[in-house]
């Protein structure tokens, strides 16, 4: 089993695609030759040939709106934003058009688009390169919304996108890009949509996270392990769906929960699952359920680290939790 990058794992699931579905594309700005400005497509085209890997204009609203044509006469095209600071061209697009044929065709049409982007900070990109706007996504009924933490997970998932009927925004944390490698699995195999996972075991406190910050609430539940506190950490893989079972269960059975995202705090995902939690689990609660987020400013360039929530911030939160 062959180690790799999300980089190379996702370059895996495109390549595999490719070969054995004629109906998929690549298309976006500068995926061809190029390879993509994190190198994701690379070699591609030279496998496939441009018309299967095809370089665009810098026009995201036409790169999502060809990818809507496609998809409407049978194909399975993948649609890559070079940042998903740069989506919001295409906006009208994807909300208005994209998440809505499958419900204005009653059903006669499905539109198989998956967006790829990259998202969120820690590589020093600003504030037009470091956003995370997965909630707008999110609360427009129709996308699925997914967010991979790991290699084997971003390879998974992005097959199980590719297999549906059903667009997908596939966010993808740069800030992982490079920074983990892990053995993934040669040839195809799926990681079911709407299903998070425990990517650490605990007992006394629930943290909740997506994508970058998964990392990075390991690295607090281990911290926290250290005083003698055992601190669970759900990856949920999925926003929308959200695997909404495996939330519950594992805040009733802690009887804590601390949610952690890089978003901007006011309207982030943490809210939802705070208002779900509420709903649904008030009595299991010891504590408040606590936001370790982004703050409510544009993305900074030079205080990236203090925008970031680190360990040390979600250590706070624990200690806040389980002292409460």
């Amino acid at each position: 089993m062959p180690q790799m990058t999300m980089v190379q794992a996702i370059t895996d699931a495109l390549r595999l695609s490719l070969r054995e579905d004629p109906r998929v594309v690549v298309l976006g700005e500068d995926v061809g030759k190029n390879g993509g400005v994190f190198r994701v497509t690379e070699g591609l085209q030279a496998e496939f040939g441009a018309d299967r890997v095809a370089d665009t204009p810098l026009a995201e609203n036409g790169i999502i709106g060809g990818a809507i044509g496609m998809a409407m006469y049978g194909m399975r095209p993948v649609a890559e934003i070079q940042f998903v600071d740069f989506i919001f061209p295409a906006f009208d697009q994807i909300v208005s058009e994209l998440a809505k044929l499958r419900w204005r065709s009653a059903g006669q049409y499905s539109c198989p688009v998956v967006v790829r982007a990259p998202y969120g900070g820690g590589i020093r990109g600003g504030l037009y390169h470091s956003q995370s706007p997965e909630a707008y996504f999110c609360h427009t009924p129709g996308l699925q919304v997914v967010i991979p933490s790991t290699p084997s997970d971003a390879k998974g998932l992005l097959l199980s996108a590719l297999a549906g009927d059903d667009p997908v925004m596939f966010l993808e944390p740069k800030r992982l890009y490079r920074s983990i490698k892990e053995d993934v699995a040669e040839g195809r195999f799926t990681v079911p949509i709407g299903k998070a996972r425990i990517a650490r075991a605990g007992e006394q406190l629930t943290l909740i996270a997506y994508g970058a910050m998964v990392p990075v609430a390991v690295e607090a539940a281990e911290a926290a392990q250290q005083r003698g506190w055992s601190v669970e950490v759900l990856d949920l893989r999925t926003l929308q769906p959200l695997d909404t079972e495996a939330v519950l269960e594992s805040v009733r059975r802690t009887g804590r929960a601390v949610i952690v995202h890089e978003a901007p705090r006011t309207c982030g995902f943490g809210a939802e699952l705070s208002a779900t939690i509420a709903e649904h689990a008030l009595t299991s609660l010891q504590a408040p359920v606590l936001r370790v987020t982004g703050w409510d400013t544009p993305f900074p360039y030079t205080l990236e680290h203090t925008y970031l929530p680190d360990a040390k911030r979600v250590m706070a939160a624990i200690e806040h939790v389980m002292n409460y």
